[in-house]
């Protein structure tokens, strides 16, 4: 967002997970070294909405494993590439996901939402 001229969106509260980045150049944001897991749990305790995830395929996984994760958005965008980088790292044990909703956007863009099956099953969709 940086590159982009915008760091900060009004009424949102922004964290970088990182361990290179230094809080005193990003003002505009909160920057996380470590504790992550724990960082995550005082937010979803917390007043307020929905916790999003962008980027960062290692610090998902580690918010997966960690049980942290309740929905998956995977916005798909056609672009052919023949290869790239897998959403998440390997590991021995899958996710078990369920798709709960998808969207098609006027820019051919297709988002798929999907929700953990443990968390489906004791929080079942109205």
């Amino acid at each position: 967002m940086v590159k982009h001229g915008q760091a900060a969106v009004p009424g949102v509260k922004i964290f970088v997970f990182s361990r290179t980045l230094q809080q005193r150049e990003y003002a505009d944001v909160i920057i996380v070294a470590d504790k992550e897991r724990e960082t995550v749990e005082a937010l979803r305790a917390g007043p307020g909405k929905d916790l999003w995830l962008f980027g960062g395929g290692l610090l998902f996984r580690s918010f997966l494993d960690a049980g942290l994760v309740d929905t998956v958005a995977v916005a798909v965008i056609p672009v052919l590439l023949g290869g790239g980088i897998p959403l998440l790292p390997a590991r021995a044990e899958k996710a078990q996901l369920e798709l709960t909703g998808h969207r098609v956007c006027g820019s051919g863009i297709a988002q798929l939402e999907y929700s953990k099956e443990e968390y489906s099953q004791e929080h079942p969709r109205k």
